[in-house]
């Protein structure tokens, strides 16, 4: 793959991972503490790409702040 690709693929992911990261802060924060503490989250992101036959999906859990 092209150093074009990459750069661009990488700023990308690295959008991904820290507009995620403060979107699940934010929402955990809103909810409270009460609502969140020592709690699992299930977890679910799905990535497609158009022009591309692509769906991925990755599932996890998120612990509460304990």
């Amino acid at each position: 793959m092209s150093e074009e690709f990459n750069m661009s693929m990488r700023k990308f992911l690295k959008q991904v991972g820290v507009t995620s990261q403060q979107a699940i802060e934010e929402a955990m924060r809103d909810a409270g503490e009460a609502a969140t503490k020592g709690k699992t989250f299930s977890a679910r992101m799905v990535l497609t790409v158009e022009g591309l036959d692509l769906e991925h999906v990755v599932e996890g859990k998120i612990v509460g702040n304990s």
